[in-house]
C-alpha cells in the first residue's frame, strides 16, 4: 500500500498534467504486478467493493472515537477518508501492513459480515498516509485529478505506445491487466482480443472559440446538427451485440429495444435519444432510461429508444477509421440504404453556402431543441480523442437565470475546506405569499477567488445546520448559466435544470430581484 498511498498524495499535490503524467509513468513502470494492475483499475473506475461503503468506515470510525470528537473533527476537515485517516488511533501492536493487491482480492472475496474486521485490521496496520489511501480505495472515492484516458496515456508512455491502441484493447482485458504491461513493456505481443464488436474510442469535437470561425475555409468543412441525447457506439457481429456508452461502458441492459435492432455486423457512431414517430423527444425523456439496472415493457412504450447516426467506422470487419470523413459517409449512406435498420436513422447533413448561413441555423436551434452544430472537416479520418481541428461543436448559447444562494456543501479533494457545492432557488408564490424554492446546484463556474469569497460569505450568514448542509439567509444572487430547463417530478420546484453552473456572483442585487420560478418554467422547450 506504501507506494500506491504516496502516489495518491502526490497526484493530489501536483496540479499540472504532464507532471500527474510523469507521476504514472514512474509508477506504473517501478511497481511489479498485480498491484500496478489493481492501481491502474482504480484510477480508471474499474474497481468497486460492494460491502465497502462509506457508512461503514463511519460506523468504525465511531468505535474507536467519541462520536462528538468524529462529528466536530469531520465537520472541519469536510472529507471522510481525511477525517478517519487523522483521527485514528495508533494501537498498541500494529498488524502486518496488507499490500495493495492483498487488499483488492481478499475484499473481493470477503462477505459483508467478514468486511467490517479486514478493514479495522487494516487502518491499525498503516500510517495515516496510507490509511487515507485505503479508505479512498475501497469507497471509490479517489479524486486525484486524474482521467481514465490520463492513466491510460502513461501505460502507452511506457512502452511509446499510442493511447488509442491501449483504449482498443482496454475493455477486452480485465484487471490487472498483466497482458496489457507486458505487451506494452515489449515483453509479449499485442494481446488477443475479441475485437469485432470492441469499442473503438470515439472521435471528439474542440468547442468553437469567439474569432476561430473566420480563420476557417467553409469549403472544407461539413455540417449536421449536435443532437441533445448520449454519444454512443452502436456493434454487431452477427453473433454479438454491443452499446457502448462514449467512455466505452457497456448500456445495451438498460436498453434492449436498441439491442434488439442490432442484426447487422458494422460499428456505429451517433446518438442515443428518445424519439416517437421520428421526433425527437426532450433530453430528460432519456434520462428516464439512462442507469437503469431493470427497465419495464411502460418505460419501454413511454420512452422508445432511438439511435441518430453519424457515422460508420467498421463494415464487416473492414475498419473504416482511416478513411475521409466524406468518404465514410458516403459508405453510411448506402450502408444505411441497404441494410435499413430498425430503431435508427441518419443524422442529416445541412447544406451551407457560408458561415451565415449556418450562423442563421444555430440561432434557430434552440427552437428545436437542438445543442447546436458540429463542423467536420471532410478530408479528417476518424481519430481517437480530441485532436485540434478537424471537428469543432459550435454550441447554442447558454441560458441564463438570476436566482438566491439557500444552501452549502463542502466540496471534496482540494475543496474539501470551502462551501463550493451550492442550492438555489427562485420566487414562487404560493397561498402565504411570495417564497424561494430550490431549482437546481452547481459546483463550477467561478474562479479561485471567488471560491474564497463565497466560502466567507457562506460562513458568516449561516442561519442553520443539517449535517454537512449549511442553510444560509436568502440574500446572495447567483446568477446561473445552463444548457436547457425540463419539467421533473422528481424535484420540489417541478423543473431540473441541464449543467447549471455560475456565471457571475450579483453582490450588488437585493435577493427580491431575483426571477420568478415561472420565468424558469417559460423556458421548457418542447
Amino acid at each position: 500500500m506504501r507506494a500506491f498511498a504516496e502516489l495518491m498524495e502526490r497526484l493530489v499535490y501536483t496540479p499540472s498534467r504532464n507532471g500527474k503524467l510523469r507521476l504514472l509513468t514512474d509508477y506504473f513502470g517501478r511497481v511489479g504486478d498485480p498491484d500496478r494492475g489493481w492501481a491502474l483499475a482504480a484510477l480508471t473506475g474499474d474497481l468497486s467493493f460492494n460491502a465497502a461503503k462509506p457508512g461503514l468506515i463511519r460506523a468504525l470510525a465511531a468505535q474507536r472515537v467519541a462520536p462528538e470528537l468524529f462529528g466536530w473533527s469531520y465537520d472541519f476537515v469536510g472529507d471522510l477518508a481525511e477525517t478517519v485517516a487523522l483521527i485514528w488511533p495508533e494501537p498498541a501492536v500494529p498488524a502486518a501492513a496488507p499490500g495493495l493487491g492483498e487488499v483488492v482480492t481478499t475484499l473481493a472475496a470477503s462477505g459483508r459480515s467478514e468486511t467490517p474486521a479486514l478493514i479495522e485490521r487494516w487502518l491499525d496496520a498503516l500510517t495515516a498516509t496510507e490509511r487515507f489511501a485505503l479508505i479512498k480505495l475501497i469507497t471509490g472515492g479517489l479524486r486525484v485529478g486524474v482521467s481514465a484516458r490520463l492513466a491510460k496515456t502513461a501505460v502507452a508512455a511506457m512502452g511509446g505506445r499510442d493511447v488509442g491502441e491501449v483504449e482498443e484493447l482496454w475493455h477486452g482485458l480485465a484487471a490487472p491487466y498483466r497482458e496489457l504491461f507486458q505487451w506494452v513493456e515489449g515483453r509479449s505481443g499485442r494481446p488477443v482480443i475479441d475485437d469485432r464488436t470492441a469499442f473503438r474510442p470515439l472521435m471528439l469535437a474542440t468547442p468553437l472559440e469567439d474569432g476561430e470561425l473566420e480563420r476557417l475555409a467553409p469549403a472544407d468543412y461539413r455540417a449536421e446538427w449536435k443532437w441533445d441525447g448520449i454519444r454512443v457506439q452502436v456493434a454487431g457481429d452477427g453473433r454479438s451485440r454491443r452499446i457502448y456508452s462514449r467512455t466505452g461502458d457497456e448500456i445495451g441492459q438498460a436498453f434492449p429495444d436498441m439491442l434488439e435492432a442490432i442484426t447487422f455486423d458494422a460499428v456505429l457512431d451517433g446518438e442515443l435519444l428518445v424519439a416517437r414517430d421520428g421526433v425527437v423527444a426532450p433530453f430528460n425523456d432519456l434520462q428516464q432510461r439512462l442507469n437503469r439496472k431493470r427497465v419495464t415493457a411502460k418505460m419501454l412504450a413511454d420512452f422508445p429508444a432511438w439511435v441518430r447516426l453519424y457515422d460508420l467506422l467498421a463494415e464487416e470487419g473492414e475498419d473504416l477509421r482511416p478513411l475521409p470523413f466524406d468518404a465514410r459517409r458516403s459508405r453510411l449512406d448506402a450502408w444505411f440504404a441497404r441494410v435499413a435498420p430498425g430503431r435508427m436513422d441518419l443524422s442529416p447533413m445541412l447544406p451551407f453556402a457560408g458561415w451565415p448561413d449556418l450562423e442563421a441555423l444555430r440561432g434557430n436551434a434552440r427552437a428545436r431543441s437542438i445543442e447546436g452544430i458540429m463542423l467536420k472537416r471532410g478530408d479528417s479520418p476518424y481519430l481517437a480523442g480530441r485532436p485540434k481541428g478537424p471537428w469543432f461543436k459550435w454550441k447554442r448559447g447558454p441560458l441564463t437565470i438570476d436566482t438566491v444562494l439557500l444552501y452549502a456543501q463542502r466540496g471534496h479533494g482540494k475543496r474539501s475546506s470551502y462551501y463550493s457545492d451550492f442550492t438555489f432557488g427562485t420566487w414562487r408564490e404560493g397561498q402565504e405569499g411570495w417564497a424561494l424554492v430550490p431549482v437546481g446546484k452547481a459546483y463550477f463556474g467561478f474562479t479561485d477567488a471567488e471560491l474564497v469569497k463565497l466560502d466567507r460569505w457562506v460562513r458568516a450568514h449561516t442561519v442553520e445546520r443539517f449535517g454537512p448542509v449549511r442553510a444560509v439567509a436568502p440574500e446572495l444572487v447567483l446568477e446561473v448559466a445552463f444548457d436547457s430547463v425540463h419539467r421533473s417530478s422528481r424535484h420540489k420546484s417541478g423543473v431540473a435544470m441541464r449543467f447549471p453552473r455560475i456565471h457571475r456572483i450579483r453582490w450588488d442585487k437585493p435577493a427580491i430581484e431575483a426571477d420568478r420560478l415561472a420565468t424558469l418554467e417559460s423556458l421548457i422547450e418542447g
